[in-house]
């Protein structure tokens, strides 16, 4: 995901609406981009774009989200969304984010509104883009410190990996990294864990 200003001038001039200069950019300039199958985000007033995400990408979100809606019905803990679904971080320093999977407990749910989700996740997984792991890997993980996220997936489907991240006086501690053959688990969800191997196809 990159910033991106040049490629939606053409769509704000066709709405006769004044693109807004970088590093103000709010949810409501957000809400007048297209649906034309790109992912935009506002991160501190920046937007982002990226491309469509790809099968592989995909196919790992979909399994995730296989085993974790299963765990949440059963366990009656809470719910999760998958992208896309528009985030709104704590002071709008996400306005919006849109990560690949939120799980929010039912002590949370009370943030989940009509429109958005508005206050921070208990947990969050982003899967990587090969084009831009730094996206992920650096700005979203500050971002979602930050915001008071307080479990932090980070899944490389060429890698192989799942690294989960948890929340300790502010910033992230590394809980845990599993690869072929191993059990990630996690801590916000107690008891709920997935092999590597089930989530991140060959």
């Amino acid at each position: 995901m990159r910033k991106v200003r040049e490629s939606v001038t053409a769509i704000y001039e066709t709405q006769t609406v004044q693109l807004p200069a970088g590093g103000v950019w709010t949810y409501e300039d957000y809400a007048l981009l297209p649906d034309d199958g790109k992912r935009y985000e506002v991160i501190r007033g920046e937007l982002y774009m990226s491309a469509a995400p790809r099968p592989l990408h995909q196919r790992v979100i979909t399994r995730l989200s296989y085993f974790l809606e299963g765990f949440l019905e059963s366990s009656d803990i809470g719910t999760a969304f998958v992208a896309p679904i528009d985030v709104i971080l704590p002071d709008r320093i996400g306005d919006p984010v849109q990560p690949d999977i939120v799980v929010i407990r039912r002590e949370s749910l009370h943030i989940i509104d009509e429109l958005n989700i508005q206050g921070a996740p208990d947990l969050v997984v982003e899967v990587l883009s090969p084009s831009n792991p730094a996206h992920d890997r650096k700005l979203k993980y500050d971002l979602y410190a930050e915001a008071g996220v307080e479990e932090y997936w980070i899944i490389d489907p060429h890698g192989r990996s799942v690294e989960i991240h948890v929340l300790q006086d502010g910033t992230y501690e590394q809980h845990g990294k599993w690869g072929e053959g191993e059990t990630a688990s996690s801590v916000v969800l107690k008891s709920f864990s997935v092999p590597v191997n089930e989530i991140i196809p060959t």
